[in-house]
């Protein structure tokens, strides 16, 4: 019977992750061209830069999203923390703990792990209860309280009506645009390292050394230093520029990969586990929240297509992360993350590099268009 129910519950829950993933793209790529479009008019109506509005835009956004972390491994502490049944953990050998964290070594650990008899029936149903209700107040506010955006000028071109296919072909026919594809590993990374942190880290870090009940504690302070990172590194972009600040998130995450790297983990050393994903937070945040504004302002032409890719490519590095997850050890798996980041980083210089030159020589037109303009008016006066 325990090994039916086991395979009924992976069933379920591939079902489920499926459906999550088919309503989640075009909920994200909607969400993004809404905020963008907001930007955008409220930057025409003040007279400001639209990048920085949009960047502000997107870091309230992030500010809120990102703090569902901290409620909802708040929430599922709480609620499990109520079991009776709780696993314990004998591991004393942190050997294998960390970067030396294999496949083979994990299978070796648990054995020293006296399993539990599983979450009580009224416990799960608890939480999941409480997770739904979550995301039905959360369309009912939606749908109550969001205002209407005019789309009639972003659609004067568009001659189709939008159809599930025109939106499947637009998203493919933006690939033909070499901004895309010098994009693609940047977007990438933010899968990565978010999988990397979420699987690789709480399993050879934290529950190797700590105990799996410490997860929900360290991934907390990632959703905290994440949501007040978005908020902050959002609106500081006006002063800086995305190109310091993506710089400095690069170099968050190298500094982290490497000292991941060297770091064997102790129990002693309980606030390191901690400084880790806040770290790493400050470098996803500002990765996502400059990222989506990025997307929406270089391609404001096609908004909903420019975010379906950021959207497609981000889970792809979610997905390629999880699935080699159970494979690799920590230490391949660290410099695969950092071999993506370094392309990544890479070609977004690029990237700036051909928007800067573009821009100058739009400029120099601009200016000579000028010139001959006062040139004529000069000589029809004289």
């Amino acid at each position: 019977m325990s090994v039916q129910r086991a395979d009924t519950d992976r069933y379920s829950l591939l079902i489920t992750s499926a459906i999550l993933g088919i309503g989640g793209g075009p909920l994200w790529a909607s969400k993004c061209t809404y905020l963008t479009i907001s930007g955008i008019n409220y930057a025409k109506q003040t007279g400001k830069e639209r990048m920085d509005i949009v960047n502000q835009y997107f870091g309230l956004f992030f500010l809120i999203y990102q703090s569902s972390g901290v409620w909802g491994n708040l929430i599922s502490s709480l609620v499990l923390n109520q079991n009776p049944n709780k696993v314990v953990t004998n591991n004393m050998n942190y050997t294998y703990c960390g970067a030396n964290n294999c496949p083979t070594s994990t299978a070796e650990i648990s054995n020293t792990t006296t399993p539990a008899s599983g979450v009580s029936e009224t416990l799960r149903y608890t939480l999941m209860g409480i997770y739904t209700a979550s995301g039905v107040i959360g369309v009912l506010l939606i749908a109550i309280f969001l205002d209407q955006i005019d789309l009639s000028e972003e659609k004067k071109e568009q001659t189709d009506e939008p159809t599930i296919w025109n939106s499947l072909l637009g998203t493919l026919q933006q690939l033909k645009d070499i901004r895309q594809w010098l994009l693609i590993p940047l977007t990438m990374f933010s899968g990565f390292q978010q999988g990397f942190l979420s699987s690789d880290y709480t399993k050879a870090y934290v529950t190797c050394t700590l105990g799996i009940h410490f997860v929900g504690y360290v991934m907390i302070c990632f959703g905290a230093t994440n949501s007040i990172s978005s908020m902050v590194f959002g609106k500081l972009s006006q002063y800086t520029g995305r190109i310091a600040l993506f710089m400095f998130a690069a170099a968050i995450s190298v500094s982290c990969i490497i000292a991941l790297q060297l770091w064997s983990p102790n129990p002693n050393q309980l606030a390191v586990f901690f400084i880790f994903p806040a770290l790493w937070s400050i470098s996803d945040a500002i990765c996502q929240t400059l990222l989506n504004a990025f997307y929406g302002v270089l391609f404001d032409d096609h908004k909903e297509a420019a975010f379906a890719n950021y959207r497609l490519w981000e889970s792809l590095g979610f997905v390629i992360a999880f699935a080699y997850s159970n494979f690799l050890c920590i230490s391949v798996k660290l410099y695969v993350v950092l071999s993506i980041l370094l392309i990544g980083m890479i070609l977004y210089l690029v990237l700036e590099y051909l928007e800067y030159r573009k821009q100058k020589m739009s400029a120099q037109e601009t200016n000579v268009v000028n010139m001959t303009e006062n040139t004529t008016v000069q000589n029809a006066i004289g």
